[in-house]
């Protein structure tokens, strides 16, 4: 798709995309259940809502985007959904690595990976290396990721090496990604209120856009109005109202 092909709502501020959006995917087996299906024929449609985000966001201009595909605590879900949820990864990469390509997306996985079986992890790593030349939008994959293992993690590794005193600047250089900037934007669906341990140490000051709609359901036009809403708010870090429009002045 190129820019030709988006239909930009007139609302859309061109310049002030955020570089940095990050999505919990939520909603899958809730959809299903709606449609009288099994959860993971949820997960199956809910790839088309990835592909959908992934298009629009290489035709916005944003520079990353993260998507929450599985999380640490998802291993606790039932034997079959997991194994389920692990072919379709495997199938959905076989089977987007060429449009990656033709998009100039570069693809990274931020987690555990070596939780992953075999066939996902090969996947992951293929991926990585057909992808790791392109220079445009970089696509990080949460899989088998945990916000507080990320930050335990970062902990341990300066404590190996002796460090006992760091700058936030410093402790961003242990996290899993560490050139990434922290998300402007953070888009659930499905309506939960709830982090759900993503991202904690990045979304400091990170925008939440919470929508009812399942994922499944969240489209391209979707997807711009959370980027419209974004832009219609301020943006203060602590900051007064009046000291942002000085800063402005």
């Amino acid at each position: 798709m190129s820019q030709n092909n988006l239909k930009i709502e007139p609302e859309i501020d061109m310049n002030r995309i955020p570089s940095h959006v990050a999505v919990i995917m939520d909603g899958n087996g809730r959809w299903a259940k709606k449609q009288g299906l099994n959860r993971v024929n949820g997960h199956n449609e809910g790839v088309n809502s990835a592909r959908d985000i992934i298009e629009t966001s290489v035709d916005l201009g944003v520079k990353f985007l993260t998507l929450y595909v599985f999380s640490k605590e998802n291993w606790n879900r039932p034997e079959f959904e997991v194994n389920c949820l692990m072919s379709l990864l495997v199938d959905t990469i076989a089977r987007e690595i060429k449009s990656l390509m033709e998009k100039n997306v570069k693809v990274i996985p931020i987690g555990e990976i070596n939780d992953l079986p075999d066939g996902a992890k090969n996947s992951l790593f293929n991926v990585i290396e057909k992808t790791g030349s392109n220079t445009g939008m970089t696509l990080m994959l949460a899989i088998s990721y945990s916000g507080r293992e990320e930050i335990i993690n970062a902990v341990n590794k300066l404590l190996k090496e002796g460090k006992t005193s760091v700058s936030e600047e410093d402790f961003r250089n242990y996290l899993y990604v560490k050139y990434a900037p922290d998300p402007e934007l953070l888009i659930r669906t499905g309506g939960e209120m709830r982090i759900s341990n993503f991202l904690l140490w990045q979304s400091a000051y990170t925008e939440f856009y919470i929508t009812e709609k399942l994922w499944p359901e969240f489209g391209k036009s979707d997807y711009l109005q959370a980027i419209i809403t974004y832009q219609n708010r301020e943006r203060r870090f602590g900051k007064t109202s009046e000291q942002i429009k000085g800063d402005k002045n």
